[in-house]
């Protein structure tokens, strides 16, 4: 049933996607890295609209083939945008969360070419940890057999190799392994960090440490808000952790071998933020 609710609302959203505003920001990653949680909280906001159906619609990463029109009927109707702006006396605002965005070879230039404007919020944690949380995400959902971590990792040069090669010379192609199992890749922050703001302006990308926002997210929430042109309004929503997954603490010699990996790319990123995360 619910599969044919949201089917009926894509067709109804394309059917009157010229009457929906798009996306003027977008949480765009790092996977496993508190993004629900900070969708969850904006999206509270009186002065946002979230997406239709999804948290993440997945579009400039894996949907692209779908068309613009398509993506655009996941998203409010202007006249329900132009009633918060007659409550709140602001223009409202909606996005989505899809983390794959900030990894995807081809998403941030799709990103740039069709939402000129647009702001991109990051959030970033703990490399090593943000690993080890992936890998007991991925095989929760099915989508990695093996479980031991320390193996997964082992398999990932092999997994990934020509995978990023091969998206960028076929735009519309699929990895499998390039989506679900970069698990030491994916927390090379800076690598994408530095083309991002080189493509869309520093002062347009936001990042966001997810330490601090689960410690103390009243100021880091307020950072967000102002960042994206938002009023704030005197309270705040409920700040929770979702999608959290019990698992076994990580091999100390794990943990030493990916610090050790992270390291180059952890000052790399220290010196961009002009601060040390919170991990450092």
């Amino acid at each position: 049933m619910k599969r044919i609710v949201h089917f009926g609302s894509r067709n109804y959203g394309q059917l009157t996607a010229a009457r929906r505003i798009l996306p003027s920001f977008l949480i765009c990653g790092g996977q496993r890295c508190g993004t629900t949680s900070l969708y969850r909280a904006l999206a509270a906001h009186p002065a946002v609209i979230k997406a239709v159906l999804h948290k993440g619609v997945h579009y400039f990463d894996v949907g692209y083939h779908h068309g613009l029109r398509w993506y655009r009927g996941h998203f409010p109707l202007r006249r329900r945008a132009e009633r918060v702006r007659t409550e709140f006396g602001v223009p409202a605002q909606t996005f989505e969360s899809s983390p794959y965005y900030m990894y995807h070879p081809h998403a941030l230039g799709r990103i740039a070419r069709d939402l000129p404007g647009v702001r991109l919020v990051v959030l970033v944690r703990d490399p090593v940890e943000r690993a080890y949380s992936q890998h007991a995400h991925e095989v929760a959902r099915g989508f990695e057999p093996e479980v031991d971590f320390a193996r997964a990792l082992d398999l990932e040069r092999e997994r990934l190799a020509g995978e990023r090669e091969r998206l960028l010379a076929d735009p519309f192609s699929y990895s499998f392994a390039h989506q679900h199992h970069a698990y030491r890749a994916r927390g090379e922050y800076i690598e994408y960090l530095e083309p991002m703001a080189e493509l869309l302006g520093r002062d347009r990308v936001h990042v966001v440490d997810s330490s601090l926002f689960f410690t103390r997210p009243e100021p880091v929430y307020d950072a967000v808000v102002d960042f994206l042109g938002l009023p704030r309004t005197g309270s705040y929503p409920p700040f929770e952790r979702h999608n959290a997954r019990p698992r076994n603490r990580l091999d100390d010699s794990i943990a030493s071998k990916l610090a050790e990996h992270y390291r180059p790319y952890d000052e790399r990123l220290a010196a961009w933020l002009g601060y040390r995360p919170s991990w450092m």
